[in-house]
């Protein structure tokens, strides 16, 4: 609120998304402009909208916004690399399949190139795969991989697991699904993809019947915490034996044995599942299990989906309050600090959560605005009420809003630029307002409830009184007498 701006002027617009760092605009005033921007991570981000304050501003509190994205992933693009066929290929093809967001790319050995059967090659039905369009020039493009019982055959190269190796320490996702060739000594393991595998295989295949459960890391996980009615699930009858190298392990198998393993590598994520038994869940063998929840859940990891993040500091606004919840593997945490728009300093202890996990505090706050949240590392924002007041919107004085209103009443509205306005009083019926002038009725608008009274003085002390000063006054006037009479009988 200030001079009237320029109407062809330019103006600088600064947009921060969850308190990082500004993004300067230089846009007309009067017009819709668009602004791309590349929303930096899934599920809610914070924009902060700010113009540049100009000269003889009376407020800046209608200069900024606060706007609230929610971020999705529009098409997932999934590359399922297939080895040697078996029951669990279905499984995993139906399932992507079935995901219409899931873009489903799949490689499958179906004539290795060292088979000789004698076919002409012109009356061959299959194409040459373009591996090397798909494992060195567009493994970028690509969200998630998925080894299903993959061993090193020749097709392909070194140089192509290689580069699988550096899509994930970029910030790839690939996913194992281990058989008995992860055993032999063609295991992706001793393929340059091994350096980013979070377990060594032992060699040895475990085949008796077990029952999959969660570990105390399992328990806590996002990805496998709340997996439900684990006392249900079905059993497997193979596990190949591996040793952990790092990352945590969510779930056991035969003989205690590590059965799911997720693992950061670089700005990517990994993750192997020692079995290739999952199929049986699907087929409701003994009742089944959790296997499509539990695959759903494991592609979103590896998405980096914010939900199921097990380091996290998430607010969640509920009326008044704010709730900051922190997942962690690590030791439980402390307290969160939360710096105000206004830049005040406050610390709030988190206090366990019995029914889900995880630790919380409780924050409230008169202020409105951006909030910045640090606890064990981790930083985020949240917003409570809007950047702008409702009544800052527009600050300008109007008789617009009200109009209505005193229409209706027969009142008036008056500048106090003008001079104070006279008062009067008017019969009811009568306009309440004219020019230079405004009145009230004299309505009468009262009820007597009640009338009580209540003496001064009690009468004993009335009278006493009253014979008190009574006796005053005639020893007064007496003593005047007696003072006339002296006075005259003197020569």
């Amino acid at each position: 609120l200030g001079p009237i701006p320029d109407q062809t002027a330019m103006v600088e617009l600064s947009v921060a998304v969850d308190g990082g760092r500004e993004q300067r605009f230089r846009l007309p005033t009067n017009e819709d402009v668009e602004v791309n921007m590349t929303l930096p991570h899934g599920g809610t981000n914070i924009f902060e909208l700010r113009l540049a304050p100009l000269d003889g501003e009376l407020t800046e509190l209608n200069n900024s916004v606060l706007l609230s994205i929610n971020a999705i992933r529009d098409r997932l693009r999934v590359l399922l690399v297939s080895g040697e066929p078996h029951p669990g290929t279905r499984t995993w093809r139906n399932l992507l399949k079935s995901d219409s967001s899931v873009d489903l790319v799949h490689f499958t050995i179906l004539r290795p190139p060292g088979k000789q059967d004698g076919v002409p090659v012109d009356e061959l039905s299959l194409i040459a795969f373009p591996t090397r369009e798909l494992f060195l020039e567009k493994i970028d493009d690509f969200d998630l991989i998925i080894f299903d019982r993959y061993q090193r055959r020749g097709i392909l190269p070194a140089s192509y697991l290689e580069n699988i190796a550096r899509y994930v320490e970029d910030g790839g996702a690939v996913l194992v699904s281990a058989g008995p060739d992860f055993a032999t000594v063609n295991s992706l393991y001793r393929s340059p993809l091994g350096r980013v595998l979070p377990v060594e295989p032992t060699s040895r295949i475990i085949s008796k019947p077990f029952v999959p459960a969660l570990s105390e890391d399992g328990i806590r996980h996002p990805v496998s915490a709340e997996l439900p009615a684990p006392e249900t699930w079905g059993r497997w009858f193979q596990q190949v034996q591996v040793t952990p190298k790092s990352g945590h392990v969510l779930m056991t198998g035969a003989e205690d044995q590590p059965l799911l393993i997720l693992d950061r590598v670089g700005q990517g994520r990994i993750s192997l599942i020692a079995s290739d038994h999952t199929w049986l869940w699907d087929r409701k063998f003994e009742g089944g299990g959790p296997q499509l929840e539990l695959l759903r859940r494991l592609a979103h990891w590896m998405m980096a989906e914010p939900e199921l993040e097990e380091e996290a500091l998430i607010a969640e606004q509920m009326d008044a309050t704010v709730r900051i919840l922190r997942r962690t593997m690590g030791d439980p945490p402390n307290e969160v600090v939360i710096r105000s728009p206004s830049g005040k300093v406050s610390q709030h202890s988190f206090s366990p959560r019995q029914e889900t996990g995880g630790h919380e505090a409780i924050f409230q706050s008169e202020e409105q605005g951006l909030f910045q949240m640090e606890a064990g590392g981790l930083q985020g924002v949240f917003a409570m009420g809007p950047a702008s007041p409702k009544e800052f919107e527009n600050p300008l004085s109007t008789p617009d809003i009200l109009a209505p209103v005193v229409a209706a009443s027969g009142g008036g509205m008056f500048w106090i630029s003008d001079g104070i306005p006279r008062l009067r009083n008017v019969e009811p019926g009568r306009n309440a307002a004219g020019r230079n002038w405004f009145a009230i009725t004299p309505r009468g608008a009262f009820d007597t409830l009640d009338i009580r009274k209540i003496p001064l003085a009690p009468a004993w002390l009335v009278a006493l009184l009253s014979g008190g000063f009574l006796l005053i006054g005639w020893l007064i006037e007496g003593r005047r007498a007696n003072v006339a009479g002296l006075g005259k009988d003197r020569p």
